[in-house]
């Protein structure tokens, strides 16, 4: 959830129990709702949050997202009511085909990534209807944002994820100081989460298909070498679901 002043915005709501529970406890009116695909984990709650009033729901326009109010596609921008915020919607294909996410510059701190499924610590989304080109272009344009931009996706996998990318480049010594960081952060009970975009670029092997290193291992694992940049992402995608 995002929070401003007394009202939220909750993103990719899958339980609509905790949204109300959370905006009971802290007094909070719940002004609309973003969502970046259809899978169920991030639309289950809309409808039991739309039934207690009717809510402004920002989806993609070429998925079927329930009670959707406004559909957005690459490019456009989304203003929420109550929310000091402005969205730039990303068109993300891959994980699912209408794939979105959304990007925001707060004044006077980091910008900020929703990305959903798209992008994850040390990770990136399973191909479940997109191909690997589109995903490789996809975090293309995520890697392209600002290093500060602080990345907010959907699930903390983010040490299963260290672990396969240390199979990747075990050579990277910022990797192995960042996995470091984060066991030390699950073991005192906190998130990985948000990390950065310039953190992921030193350390998620999906947004290093073009290291030395990592070309290397690809070729060691696959028995050829990458034809080009998003044939290394498709080897390396291949990899690492059957990890």
């Amino acid at each position: 959830m995002i929070v401003d002043a007394r009202h939220a915005l909750v993103v990719d709501p899958g339980d609509a129990a905790t949204v109300l529970q959370a905006c009971a406890a802290r007094n909070l009116d719940l002004a609309g709702i973003l969502v970046t695909h259809h899978h169920h984990d991030h639309v289950g709650g809309i409808a039991a949050l739309c039934a207690e009033r009717a809510l402004p729901v920002w989806g993609p326009a070429d998925e079927d997202i329930p009670q959707r109010t406004h559909a957005v596609r690459g490019g456009d921008a989304v203003r929420v009511p109550g929310i000091g915020l402005e969205f730039r919607v990303i068109a993300v294909p891959g994980h699912t085909l209408g794939h979105v996410a959304y990007y925001a510059e707060p004044a006077g701190s980091d910008p900020l990534l929703l990305c959903g499924d798209t992008l994850f610590g040390a990770g990136c989304g399973r191909l479940f209807e997109g191909t690997p080109q589109q995903m490789y272009a996809s975090l293309q344009k995520l890697a392209a944002l600002p290093d500060a931009t602080q990345v907010f996706c959907a699930h903390e996998y983010t040490l299963s994820n260290l672990q396969f990318a240390a199979r990747v480049e075990p050579g990277n010594a910022e990797l192995r100081a960042w996995t470091a960081a984060c066991v030390r952060r699950r073991e005192a009970g906190q998130p990985t989460l948000p990390g950065s975009i310039g953190q992921e670029r030193r350390v998620n092997p999906f947004l290093r298909v073009d290291a030395a290193e990592v070309r290397a291992s690809l070729q060691a694992q696959s028995g050829r070498a990458a034809r080009d940049s998003a044939d290394a992402f498709a080897l390396l995608r291949q990899w690492k679901d059957e990890f």
